[in-house]
């Protein structure tokens, strides 16, 4: 194709936006990325994002047109089929589908685990941690040898699940170690996303720092320990 300019519209704690930037990592294309404040949303942002949610991958065309792409998984997808290096999809139909089915899975087990995270209370954050330590399970089920959900290969599916992780790697609180006590298989593809270089450029080196922060203004549990 063409080559086309790439900006992502993001925000530095997203999980959504680190997909689309992990898949941009794994491309190796080139992209600037532009920060917005989701507390004071700018007006010129507003005017792009049809759900006033990031991320946004702006795309100048060589030929002067401009398009903008909005949903996390749209924007991956879009990438995946337009720019170089290995897919991240398998090429068999129903393995494609059944990854696509475990991305959905991963957009639930994200809000499980932003919702333990942020409870503000002992006993609700206790039954958020119960749902997503049995989305855990589900997932050392059809986990195999590694490292990567799908062997060898990193596909779209990491590329989902390592922002979910990042927020337990960033915390050190004493609960966060026996949510994933049970789940060997899950716990190695949790270290191996952790180290890969596309998962670490994701984010700002002042990633956990800003994650802690949030925390704390949020008065969640958690943030006592911290």
């Amino acid at each position: 194709m063409t080559m086309s300019s790439l900006t992502l519209i993001s925000h530095p704690l997203c999980p959504f936006v680190q997909r689309a930037a992990i898949v941009l990592l794994e491309k190796q294309v080139a992209f600037e990325r532009i920060n917005v404040d989701l507390n004071a949303k700018p007006a010129w942002f507003l005017a792009l994002s049809p759900t006033a949610k990031v991320p946004l991958l702006q795309i100048q065309q060589a030929d002067g047109e401009e398009e903008i792409l909005f949903e996390s998984v749209a924007i991956c997808e879009y990438l995946d089929e337009t720019q170089p290096g290995p897919p991240l999809y398998p090429a068999n139909p129903v393995a494609r589908a059944k990854h696509r089915a475990w991305i959905e899975f991963g957009s639930a087990a994200l809000g499980d685990a932003w919702g333990y995270l942020n409870a503000k209370d002992h006993v609700s954050g206790e039954i958020i941690a119960a749902s997503f330590k049995e989305r855990l399970a589900q997932l050392e089920h059809v986990l195999g040898l590694g490292p990567y959900f799908d062997g060898k290969t990193f596909g779209m599916v990491d590329a989902v699940f390592a922002p979910i992780f990042r927020y337990f790697d960033a915390l050190d609180a004493d609960g966060v170690a026996s949510i994933f006590a049970d789940v060997p298989k899950v716990s190695a593809w949790r270290r191996n996303l952790r180290g890969r270089a596309s998962v670490i450029g994701a984010v700002s080196a002042d990633y956990r720092a800003l994650f802690l922060a949030h925390l704390r203004r949020q008065k969640a549990v958690l943030a006592e320990k911290m």
